[in-house]
């Protein structure tokens, strides 16, 4: 082995260490990994950045354009509102709800779809009396069965097409997964709707806590006539920083005051609305001049001027390793924490000091425009309003409708590669307003982005260094015997292994030079184990954190850990072996 070829397995080690451990966000990571292979001399300029001038990278960020399009003009609601019925009986409601959700994520980003439907099964399931957990893990596994049958169903499909075509090969077509993904997709959610009652327990969700015990978190007080509050400003009075509980309102004569300024002069007999923890209540007991008055209804709480609502923190969220008080949590977010659920329970701490992990999920009080402001940001995975209405249908939304049938028809005639497609559809829906250019922008995750291009710099590095063709000999050397399904196999348990510490789209891409090289070794055409290696990357099943729409609905559901492997360790066996059985 070469010592670049040692260099870079080092790099590669390094890299994954680092997002094993949640040492750095992905992002950041890969662009590093490839900065230190092109200073070390291992990739040239040109090979480094040759990631973000690749279709690749473009034709996702564009089609995030059209996922938030669809999302903002509620294009897909018909079918949301559809989706469930009327039944209690638990199989017939799954089998409305992931044959639908697949079928959406075959065309667009399986993110916003999974966003927008986490609170409606939720407030569904609550209405019914059933956990939310028996839905919303088949919601999220249906969603990423569906994006592997179209090129455009998944980002990681794309990354192998643009590779593919880095590589001097065709890219890949529309439809050409989908002899090989549609039954796996279909075999799948059968599984799904027949184990799914069995084997997913009944699990109690973040949002029990508002709906079961919001006497914990709503508080009233009322300033004591002829107290030592009466005529002082919020801000002396000591009400403005309190730790743990929020000043949410003021009632003065029948009239609300919402939100309080920190200048509001304090009147003898105001009732005065907290929102907070119930172990901090006994600190506003202590001041001087506040008597407790009887907890207000969590209705109080259901308007513009406050909402209850579940936050879910990503993988890159700048919150992550931070504690809500050094994040000065309050004041940028306009919004106070009153529980923080973690792995399927509740944290018992004083939550100013809890440092935030990867899958917590927030319960906060806030304006109704705290979703608008956060919605496309990187600090929180998922917002959504407890309690609130279905988004009404746009009438714009017939627009979005065109945009997305013509580009997967455009696509799928020929008529235009899928880059030049979907970059004027975004064109199209900035140039109608459905969108702002501003909503555009701020749709597409950039960190997505970053990393898909950083991946292709980090492909050429085991290229160019001969760690593929060295990883290609050892692969042939334990697998060869059984020929080309026992390599195929092999490659394909590699890159589902390697997905468990790393981002899909990362493990296709370090996959692919090893496919190649095995392909080049065997004499045969390298397509059906770039298919395979882009399936097996999209296998993401087994833990909460192996995907985004996995974390999105693991707070929500209020999961554990290893919750995810009785039904994904099933669904990963389905892939595996329609894997092998169709492109071996």
């Amino acid at each position: 082995m070469s010592w670049e070829a040692g260099f870079t397995l080092v790099v590669l080690g390094g890299l994954i260490f680092v997002l094993a451990k949640d040492l750095a966000g992905p992002a950041q990571s890969f662009v590093a990994a490839v900065v230190i292979l092109l200073v070390a001399g291992v990739l040239t300029p040109g090979q480094a950045f040759a990631g973000f001038s690749n279709p690749a990278p473009i034709t996702v960020a564009a089609l995030y354009v059209l996922a938030r399009a669809v999302e903002k003009t509620g294009a897909l609601q018909p079918l949301v509102n559809n989706v469930l019925g009327q039944s209690g009986y638990m199989r017939l409601p799954l089998l409305r709800l992931v044959f639908p959700t697949a079928a959406a994520s075959a065309f667009l980003n399986n993110t916003p779809i999974v966003a927008m439907l986490v609170p409606q099964v939720s407030d569904w399931a609550d209405r019914r009396g059933q956990s939310p957990s028996k839905y919303l893990m088949p919601l999220s596994f249906a969603a990423i069965l569906g994006g592997m049958v179209t090129l455009i169903g998944t980002s990681t499909n794309l990354v192998i097409s643009g590779l593919l075509e880095a590589a001097g090969y065709e890219p890949l077509g529309m439809f050409e997964l989908t002899r090989v993904a549609l039954p796996i997709a279909l075999i799948g959610l059968i599984a799904i709707v027949a184990l799914a009652p069995r084997v997913l327990t009944d699990r109690r969700p973040a949002r029990s806590d508002v709906s079961e015990n919001v006497r914990e978190f709503v508080v009233g007080m009322t300033v004591e006539a002829g107290g030592p509050l009466v005529g002082r400003q919020v801000r002396d009075a000591g009400l403005r920083q309190l730790q743990g509980v929020f000043l949410t309102e003021l009632e003065r004569e029948g009239e609300v005051i919402a939100p309080v300024g920190p200048d509001t002069v304090l009147n003898a007999n105001d009732r005065l609305s907290f929102v907070g923890r119930a172990d901090t209540v006994v600190d506003l007991q202590a001041i001087k001049g506040l008597t407790s008055t009887e907890a207000r209804h969590l209705s109080a709480f259901d308007s513009p001027r406050h909402t209850f609502f579940e936050a879910v923190v990503g993988a890159a969220s700048p919150l992550v390793g931070k504690t809500l008080k050094t994040l000065e949590f309050r004041s940028r977010y306009q919004a106070a924490v009153v529980a923080i659920h973690r792995a399927g329970r509740r944290v018992r701490a004083k939550l100013g000091g809890v440092r935030l992990e990867v899958g917590d999920t927030l319960l906060l009080v806030s304006d109704d425009g705290f979703r608008d402001r956060w919605r496309d940001r990187t600090d929180f995975l998922l917002v959504s309003m407890l309690g609130g209405t279905a988004p009404a249908v746009s009438r714009k939304a017939g627009i979005v409708a065109v945009v997305g049938v013509g580009i997967v028809g455009g696509a799928a005639l020929g008529v235009l590669p899928i880059l030049h497609l979907s970059l004027l559809g975004a064109l199209v829906l900035v140039g109608t307003r459905v969108l702002t250019p501003d909503e555009a922008k701020t749709s597409v995750d950039l960190d997505v982005i970053i990393v898909i291009a950083s991946a292709f710099g980090l492909a050429a590095a085991l290229d160019a260094s001969g760690l593929a063709e060295a990883s290609a000999h050892g692969l042939r050397a334990v697998f060869g015997p059984m020929g080309m399904p026992g390599l195929l196999f092999g490659l394909v348990i590699a890159t589902v292994v390697l997905k468990s510490v790393v981002t899909n789209n990362a493990a296709a891409a370090l996959m692919f030079p090893i496919a190649v090289s095995t392909a080049a070794e065997l004499g045969v055409d390298v397509r059906p184990f770039a298919i395979g290696v882009a399936l097996a990357a999209s296998a993401s099943f087994l833990t909460p954190v192996s995907y985004q729409t996995n974390l999105m609905v693991y707070g929500p559901g209020g999961y554990r850990f290893g919750d995810y492997w009785r039904l994904g360790g099933v669904l990963g066996v389905i892939v595996v072996v329609g894997v092998l059985g169709g492109v071996g």
